[in-house]
C-alpha cells in the first residue's frame, strides 16, 4: 500500500463543500468515487481544510491510501480522468511517507478573499469573487487589518455554529492589496475557525467604505462578542491558496 499526497484545484460552487455530507454532493465524494473507479478499491481522502459550501481551492493538499502498485503520475492522470466532468482536477500527486497525513501534519494554511471593486455586474468571475459596489480604501483595510494579527480570541469573528474547542488563535499575517479593480486579502495561520476568514474580511469591508475606523475593528475584536461582527463575507470569493508542511 502506498500514501500519495495530492494538489486538488477545484470551483466549489456546486459543491456543499470539501467534506463529505447527505445534503449534496461534496468534492471528497468526487475524489473517492473517481480513486474506486480507477483502482477498485475504497479509499478515504483526508484534506488540509474543510471549505465550506461555495469556496473555492488553488491548491488543497489531500492525501489517499492506495493498494495498487501505481505510479503517482498514473493516480493523477487515472483519477483526474474519472472526475470529468466535475470541476476538480489533481494538479500533483508525489507518494508520500505512511507518517504524512495532509490534515495534521500541516503547520500553515493560507487563504484568500477576493472583492472585485465595480459597480457593473459580474459576467465571467460570477461565482469567484464578491462584487462590492462601493468604492473601497484597501489602504485603509490593509492598516485596519494589523490589528488581527497576532494571538487572540477571535469569538467576534467566529460562527455561531463553530465547533472548534478554543476562540482563540493565531494569525500569522494578513494584507490587503488592491489590482486595478480586484482587492485581494491574503492570510494566513496554523488553523482557522469556522468563517472566520469571510467575517473578517466583512468586517475590513466596512473600514473600506469608511463606516469603520481601524480602532473600530480593533474594539470589536477585542468585545469577543459575534454581534460585533460586520457582514460575514460571501463564500464564492474564498480561495484556500496553500498549505504549508
Amino acid at each position: 500500500m502506498a500514501r500519495y499526497k495530492l494538489i486538488l484545484e477545484y470551483d466549489g460552487t456546486d459543491f456543499v463543500g470539501w467534506q463529505r455530507q447527505e445534503n449534496g454532493l461534496s468534492v471528497q465524494v468526487v475524489l473517492e468515487d473517481a480513486a474506486k473507479a480507477f483502482c477498485g478499491e475504497t479509499v478515504t481522502a483526508f484534506a488540509a481544510g474543510r471549505t465550506d459550501a461555495g469556496v473555492h481551492a488553488l491548491a488543497m493538499a489531500v492525501h489517499m491510501d492506495i493498494e495498487k502498485d501505481v505510479s503517482a503520475d498514473k493516480v493523477k492522470d487515472a483519477i483526474n480522468q474519472h472526475m470529468r466532468p466535475h470541476p476538480v482536477a489533481i494538479l500533483s500527486a508525489e507518494e508520500v511517507s505512511e507518517d504524512f497525513h495532509a490534515r495534521f501534519s500541516c503547520v500553515r494554511r493560507a487563504y484568500e478573499y477576493r472583492i472585485v471593486n465595480r459597480r457593473a455586474p459580474l459576467a465571467l468571475d460570477a461565482g469567484r469573487a464578491w462584487r462590492v459596489p462601493q468604492t473601497l480604501d484597501a489602504d485603509a483595510m490593509h492598516e485596519a487589518a494589523q490589528c488581527l494579527v497576532g494571538k487572540h480570541d477571535f469569538t467576534t469573528f467566529r460562527a455561531s455554529a463553530c465547533q472548534s474547542d478554543s476562540p482563540v488563535k493565531t494569525l500569522d499575517e494578513i494584507s490587503v492589496s488592491r489590482v486595478g479593480e480586484d482587492i485581494f486579502i491574503r492570510c494566513a495561520a496554523r488553523s482557522f475557525l469556522h468563517h472566520q476568514v469571510r467575517s473578517m474580511t466583512g468586517s475590513l469591508v466596512e473600514v473600506g467604505r469608511g463606516k469603520w475606523r481601524a480602532r473600530d475593528l480593533n474594539e470589536a475584536l477585542k468585545a469577543a462578542d459575534r454581534t460585533r461582527c460586520g457582514q460575514v463575507a460571501p463564500a464564492e470569493g474564498l480561495y484556500f491558496v496553500r498549505a504549508d508542511y
